[in-house]
Parts: C-alpha cells; structure tokens; sequence
C-alpha cells in the first residue's frame, strides 16, 4: 500500500501546527513590547522538521499582514524569518546541539534583525543617497531599547530551552512524519 499521500497530509498538518504555534505565541506576547519567543520557535522548527519549519516560516510571514496589515516590516520579515529557519536547519543537519553555538547564533540574528529591518525602512522612505549613513544610525538608535529587549529574550530563552525542545520536537517528528 502506498503510504504516500498519508506522508503528505502528515506534513501539510505539521507547517500548520507550525505556522500556527508561531501566531498564537506572538499574539501571547505581543502586550509585552519586544518580549518574544518565536525567535526560538523558528529556529526549533527549522533544527527539527528542516525544510518544513521553514515552509512554517513562510505561512507565518504570509499571515502576518493579513492580521496586522500591509506595511514596509513585511519585507523584513519575508527577509529574516525564512532565513533563521533555514539558517537553524543547516544547524540542524550538522547535528550542532547544546546551548552556546544556538545561542550565540540566535543572538547574532538578532542583532542582525535590528539592523536589517532598519535599513529597510530608512531604504525605502528616504532613498539610499541622501546622508543615508546619518539616518540610518538615528533609526537604528531610536529602536535600540527594542533592539535590546529581544537580545535579552533570546539570550535567556535559548541557552534554557533549546536544547531540551530540539531533542524533543526531532523525537516527534520521527516518529509523527518518517
């Protein structure tokens, strides 16, 4: 008998567990300003189910403006978000566990999140020419605070829980999908 099509529905059902763990965990927080955690889940969805937390990723994305409306974030997000999960599913694949290698690289993506979703809105509402080093460091300062705050989340969340969650979520995903 042919096992396929139970294998797909299987996944269809993951990336939507995924993508829908990603929203409510956002929408959870999101009374806290900048306290997040689905930077962690990302990265956990990428380092256990591969390409479908990053297929997870993109549904969170797309979702995104449906619920908040359409502004200039979109792109970051369509920018960063698949990215961490991909970047996480590389880990993954080496099989790099433990706490500091994930920790380190979420909070360098973190980091980077700062930095890229300000050269997005700085880019794309005043040109790329114009005293543009100027503009993009009183942005990027102004959201500093921010910045920071998910730093802190992140460097607190990952060293605790990812290395407990990845082991549990590839468990279930091999036994749930393979």
């Amino acid at each position: 008998m042919n096992k396929r099509p139970a294998t797909a529905a299987k996944a269809v059902c993951l990336v939507g567990i995924c993508a829908g763990s990603l929203e409510c965990v956002k929408l959870a927080l999101a009374f806290i300003p900048n306290v997040e955690a689905i930077t962690l889940l990302h990265a956990l969805f990428g380092y256990a189910f591969g390409v479908y937390g990053v297929i997870a990723s993109l549904v969170f994305v797309s979702i995104e403006p449906l619920i908040f409306g359409f502004g200039s974030w979109v792109i970051s997000y369509y920018l960063y978000w698949p990215a961490l999960a991909a970047l996480f599913m590389l880990l993954g694949k080496m099989k790099i566990n433990g706490r500091t290698v994930p920790t380190i690289l979420a909070a360098l993506c973190t980091l980077w999140f700062g930095v890229l979703t300000s050269l997005v809105e700085v880019g794309l509402f005043s040109g790329y020419f114009d005293n543009f080093l100027w503009r993009f460091g009183v942005y990027y300062l102004r959201g500093l605070p921010f910045y920071i705050t998910q730093l802190i989340t992140n460097v607190i969340l990952f060293p605790l829980l990812f290395p407990y969650l990845s082991g549990k979520l590839e468990g279930l995903y091999k036994s749930f999908l393979k």
